[in-house]
């Protein structure tokens, strides 16, 4: 019993932290293409 305590209070942190993460979802480095499913910016075009 004392092991799954343990591994609860040791998942915690994890788990909030991933929550966390997911919850403010930060935006991309660098610009984005206005297309979607592209997640950088191919450049001007030739």
């Amino acid at each position: 019993m004392r092991a799954l305590v343990a591994v609860a209070i040791g998942l915690a942190p994890v788990l909030l932290f991933v929550l966390l993460v997911s919850l403010v979802d930060l935006p991309p480095d660098g610009p984005t293409s206005p297309k979607p499913l592209l997640t950088a910016d191919p450049g001007p075009k030739k």
